[in-house]
């Protein structure tokens, strides 16, 4: 489809974003012993196989056709293509014994040492995932049991992160239950992951942490566990999502950049991210910013993106304890079948916030060409906070053809409407007083 008008910063975004080259080598993991039996465990061959590739210089490291079964994380090295053939399936053990020892993660925009994620790289350059195989977590048999929400474990991990307990003093996995990601990969640069399909993760599904080129592409997410999260930049840098079908449990997309003390002391900001051409079904939101992100979110452009179901479809979302700033937000060309809770929204005081007042600063947003069958409650939710108003958000071509309520905006300066049609009525721009305006129904 072709690129929205007047978007020229794109193309600046896409020049910098380029899937890593490899070598012509490949090792085809059968010949060094591997079994398909869906049952052999291929860790031990997998390990060796893709050290021998890295350390040569780099390649091909293919899963042919076949089930196979591997007891623990694939740990990937710099310059190494894991590639599955059409008809590749692994399926991963849902031992949590056979992901230690833990290593240096993020769960939820906090630095921690963790149960390893599925697929993990730290500090890697030019790694890939590719191909037409399945890979299938084995989560619903374990981990995606665990309830980590409002947890004391949980609890004991943000306290860490607020009163800045040394990273080495933050050791989980053991004896705790804060389940893995599926694919993180940390602080690496030239990262592809290309056509793959995706099962039962046990956490966030793909996780980029403090990455730089990221190209996400003609995945496929079947997942729909507790706090399945399709595609979570964080803290990254030059990123493309693109042509890709996610069916999820929780956010399609949600951008990140760390958790409340901890983003700050990292203090890497996502920025130059693009999705595009793409289709979500989530059991919560569509296109989302946030709630972690207290480095900073800026230059984002999603466009062409279809949304079957979801609680909200695009998603602005922040807390008092998070600070940062989201900030020069382009959204276009969406189409949401329904919505269960808004189509549009912004909201500065999302729950989970711990007693702080840091508040983020939501300053430009372009959004345009949004249409919506159905919204269950709201068409525009866009609440600021009092003394930090929510700043220069401009609507184009809105339409909401059914939903009980066409806006509530309150605490927002420089907020515009043109051609916004909720319910077959023009909506006008809310009442300013001040920093308020007063919602219409």
């Amino acid at each position: 489809m072709a690129q929205p008008k007047g978007l020229s910063p794109v193309n600046q975004i896409l020049a910098n974003i380029n899937a890593p080259q490899f070598k012509a080598a490949t090792y085809d993991i059968t010949v060094f012993g591997a079994v398909a039996d869906g049952k052999t465990d291929i860790k031990p061959v997998l390990d060796k196989v893709i050290s021998q590739c890295s350390i040569s210089g780099g390649g091909q490291v293919v899963i042919p056709k076949g089930v196979f079964y591997i007891a623990g994380p694939v740990v990937l090295k710099s310059h190494v293509n894991l590639h599955f053939e059409d008809g590749a399936v692994l399926i991963f053990s849902s031992d949590e014994k056979d992901y230690l020892p833990a290593v240096l993660t993020l769960w939820e925009g906090t630095e921690l040492f963790n149960y390893s994620p599925l697929f993990y790289a730290y500090q890697c350059s030019d790694i890939a995932l590719t191909g037409h195989g399945k890979i299938v977590g084995s989560a619903s048999k374990n981990f995606a049991k665990w309830r980590p929400q409002r947890s004391p474990e949980q609890t004991t991990l943000r306290q860490m992160g607020g009163n800045g307990t040394p990273v080495y003093k933050r050791v989980f996995g053991e004896g705790f239950h804060l389940p893995p990601d599926m694919i993180q990969f940390f602080g690496c640069k030239n990262v592809l992951i290309d056509g793959i399909s995706i099962e039962d993760s046990p956490y966030w599904v793909i996780h980029p942490v403090l990455c730089n080129n990221v190209t996400v592409q003609n995945v496929t997410i079947n997942s729909m566990n507790l706090n399945n999260d399709g595609c979570d930049p964080e803290a990254c840098t030059n990123v493309l999502i693109q042509h890709c079908n996610f069916t999820v449990g929780d956010d399609g997309i949600a951008i990140k950049a760390g958790r409340d003390q901890d983003g700050w002391r990292i203090g890497q900001p996502t920025e130059n991210v693009i999705v595009r051409n793409c289709i979500f079904n989530s059991k919560t939101n569509g296109l989302c910013i946030g709630s972690e992100m207290s480095a900073g979110v800026r230059n984002v452009y999603m466009y062409n993106v279809t949304i079957k179901k979801c609680l909200s479809a695009v998603y602005f979302k922040s807390n008092l304890d998070r600070g940062g700033f989201i900030e020069n937000i382009h959204v276009s060309d969406v189409h949401c079948d329904s919505a269960r809770s808004a189509v549009i929204r912004f909201e500065n005081n999302y729950h989970g916030s711990r007693g702080g007042h840091y508040p983020t600063k939501f300053d430009g947003f372009y959004i345009q060409n949004i249409s919506c069958d159905h919204s269950g409650e709201v068409g525009i939710y866009a609440v600021g906070v009092q003394g930090n108003p929510l700043e220069n958000i401009h609507l184009k071509n809105i339409t909401v053809l059914n939903t009980p309520k066409d806006q509530i905006v309150d605490v927002a300066n420089n907020l515009t409407y043109e051609n916004v049609v909720i319910n077959g009525l023009k909506v006008p721009k809310p009442v300013v007083t001040g920093a308020m305006m007063l919602h219409t129904d």
